[in-house]
Formats: structure tokens, C-alpha cells, sequence
């Protein structure tokens, strides 16, 4: 199986791993093309989070359409239903399988997504 790594980050990592018909994509988290992060509350961020997610995901050829599980983590539980009204808008019909943790994140934000899709 051929592995092949799209993107790039000014951390170790790659935005998006194909391998095979699986597409990995790497925690996503609401910053702006400049590496500043989205300001506002959880709304705004989950909003930034997901675009960001979409764009990863194209660079492997991909679509939100195509993911099939999500790890979510989010820094307060308490944001959990505001989360999920806007998480729920990008994934409208037939939406991916999905773990969502409470943990801190290694920088001042509100969440970070991680995905897996499957794109033959």
C-alpha cells in the first residue's frame, strides 16, 4: 500500500495522510492562514475548526462528505451543546461515527477535530 502525505505545518506533522483508500487527518484547530487563532467562543471556533477540516481533507481529494469518524476534544463540557448544533450544520445527513473528549489542548483554544475518510 502506497502512503502519500499532503500539506504542510510549521509543526511536525502532516495535514492530511492518505493510506490506501483512507484519508488521516491530522487534530484541526480554529487558527487563520497567518497561525493566529479565531477569537470568539465556542461557535466561532468549531466553525474555524471545520473549515479548516475541509481543506485538509480537499488536499487528499476529498470531502466532509467522505469522513467517516471524527475525535473531537473540547477544553469545557459545558460547550458541548453549542458545539454540536454547529458540528451537526456540516454533517447535516448520514454523519460520521464520532468520540468527544473533555482534555486540555497544548494552546489557548476551545477545540481541536481529528477525522478519518474513506475515499476509494
Amino acid at each position: 500500500m502506497t502512503k502519500q502525505h499532503f500539506g504542510s505545518a510549521h509543526v511536525p506533522l502532516s495535514p492530511a495522510v492518505r493510506a490506501g483508500d483512507s484519508i488521516y487527518i491530522s487534530g484541526q484547530v480554529p487558527t487563520l492562514p497567518d497561525g493566529s487563532v479565531v477569537q470568539g467562543g465556542i461557535e466561532e471556533q468549531t466553525r474555524a475548526v471545520m473549515d479548516n477540516l475541509a481543506k485538509a481533507l480537499a488536499l487528499a481529494g476529498a470531502g466532509l462528505e467522505d469522513v467517516v469518524k471524527t475525535t473531537v476534544i473540547l477544553v469545557d463540557a459545558r460547550d458541548f451543546g453549542a458545539f454540536n448544533k454547529v458540528y451537526g450544520s456540516y454533517f447535516p445527513t448520514n454523519p460520521p461515527a464520532r468520540t468527544t473528549l473533555e482534555a486540555r489542548l497544548m494552546i489557548d483554544i476551545k477545540v481541536e477535530i481529528e477525522a478519518v475518510a474513506y475515499k476509494p
